[in-house]
């Protein structure tokens, strides 16, 4: 994770197109400062919502095609260690068929899990469309959530970033045990 003081006077000097750029690799870190830096009039607050939510959605989009491109370039010895064989990958896909809404939707609120989930739509093959559209769909109420959070308590970056990150894994923690005595119970073949 980036430190948050570390970005606050570059985000200052150079503006939106920063934002933009650091937004695809680190969301909520930047969207919390830089609505810091919107409520001391730094940014106007509409432009800088678009370019965080456009920059989410980009950054969600290099998560799928890492997941799409990515696993025929993974050798097929790794894969099935990974757990991604056919038998795994076909599965993936008929879950998300089923429920690829929910899935990313709850992944991306969970702020840590979003990844893989974005990474594992890509593997399973969901389509681009509805894959940005159920993210758009998350992606605004957690923009807003994220900016209110740093237009308020923007003051205290230290304390809001070590906020993201306990409940980053408050969240991760249960979730993680929780498919892994999912995936145990179902115990998929594998090639």
């Amino acid at each position: 994770m980036i430190p948050p003081e570390a970005l606050l006077g570059p985000l200052a000097d150079q503006g939106l197109w920063i934002v933009a750029l650091v937004s695809v690799l680190e969301g909520p870190v930047i969207t919390v400062l830089a609505a810091f830096l919107a409520s001391k009039g730094v940014f106007d607050l509409l432009p800088l919502a678009l370019v965080l939510v456009a920059g989410d959605l980009l950054g969600d989009l290099g998560h799928y095609l890492i997941g799409r491109r990515g696993l025929a370039r993974i050798p097929p010895r790794w894969r099935h260690r990974l757990g991604l064989g056919t038998a795994r990958t076909l599965a993936l896909a008929q879950q998300f068929a089923r429920q690829g809404g929910r899935i990313l939707v709850i992944g991306k609120l969970t702020h840590s899990v979003g990844a893989v989930v974005l990474v594992a739509a890509g593997v399973a093959r969901m389509p681009v469309l509805p894959f940005l559209a159920y993210n758009l769909i998350a992606a605004l109420p957690k923009t807003a959530l994220l900016m209110a959070l740093g237009w308020f308590a923007g003051d205290a970056l230290d304390r809001v970033a070590l906020w993201l990150d306990r409940g980053a894994l408050l969240l991760v923690l249960p979730v993680a045990l929780a498919l892994l005595w999912m995936l145990r119970r179902r115990s998929c073949p594998q090639d």
